[in-house]
């Protein structure tokens, strides 16, 4: 069961769970950065969870099967069709050998996912085979390159273990709203109260500065009483705060140590929601208790249990 990459748009990225386990040594997780459908995903299809998908990032992809083959779709309305027939995410399908599976540019949300039965083949690296380009690692062939014409994908089974439908409670509405709850991190308390007032009443724009290390915000400048601090480990979704006062919300590809004072930390499972933001989308925050959090994540979860 394979494709054959025709045309890899702007960015087509094999991803799994992530690389767990060394950023004591400097190497990043990497990871899918919507995780809510990357996960769907793979629950479509009755995969293992963390089974690597692809991540395809604004869309312009053009993808041709090469077997009969079914594949689960997710994540962004990147205007995808199958033989110019519109195909729409949130659900599993059959493909045909010959058949054209193509995107256009988001309609709404930034990124989608696409599974395969049993997930993709790949050559891992330190135990993922999660694409990091920065740090030249993971992908088909484990360099860390995005997919590039002339490549072919193939599945690591030939039937989907089950074929699920998508309950309508998780569909996401990538236009609403989005508030984003925050986990106060080690140097909150170098922030005044007026200045963390005016972090969590304000809205900020995503701007174009956005990848898969961070998403640059701008909007009502937060200023910290500490304009740098010795360099400490990064976690998923820790919000930096540069001298401009400009957030910066750190995403899968972060580095693994950094200076600037963090206010906090967004929920990953809000995280994944951000990554589906475009420039010019409004976004704001939210003070969010650890317990609050935990609930929320062991919830998700079960979901996921075989």
């Amino acid at each position: 069961m394979s494709f054959k990459v025709i045309d890899p748009g702007a960015m087509v990225l094999i991803q799994d769970g992530g690389r767990k386990g060394f950023q004591h040594l400097g190497v990043t997780t990497g990871g899918p950065m919507d995780e809510h459908a990357f996960d769907w995903a793979n629950w479509l299809l009755g995969n293992t969870r963390g089974a690597a998908a692809l991540e395809i990032t604004y869309g312009l992809v053009v993808l041709e099967a090469q077997a009969d083959v079914t594949i689960a779709l997710t994540g962004a309305d990147l205007g995808a069709t199958l033989n110019g027939k519109p195909l729409l995410p949130w659900r599993a399908c059959q493909v045909s050998a010959g058949d054209r599976l193509s995107f256009a540019t988001p309609v709404s949300g930034l990124r989608a996912y696409i599974a395969m039965p049993g997930g993709i083949k790949a050559e891992p690296r330190l135990g993922s085979v999660a694409t990091v380009v920065r740090e030249k690692v993971g992908g088909l062939d484990g360099s860390g390159q995005s997919l590039k014409k002339g490549d072919t994908l193939q599945s690591t089974s030939p039937h989907p273990n089950a074929l699920r439908h998508m309950p309508d409670w998780a569909v996401p509405d990538y236009g609403a709203p989005l508030l984003l709850g925050v986990i106060p991190g080690y140097q909150f308390e170098c922030f005044s109260t007026v200045q963390r007032m005016k972090f969590f009443s304000s809205d900020y724009m995503v701007t174009s500065n956005i990848d898969r290390m961070g998403y640059r915000l701008k909007g009502e400048a937060v200023i910290s009483e500490q304009s740098g601090i010795i360099s400490e480990g990064i976690a998923l979704g820790a919000i930096q705060i540069p001298q401009d006062g400009q957030p910066i919300v750190l995403m899968r590809d972060r580095q693994t140590i950094g200076g600037y004072p963090k206010i906090g930390c967004v929920f990953s499972l809000d995280l994944a929601k951000l990554s589906q933001r475009k420039p010019g989308d409004s976004v704001a925050f939210t003070l969010m208790d650890v317990a609050d959090a935990e609930n929320r994540r062991v919830l998700y979860d079960h979901q996921f249990r075989v």
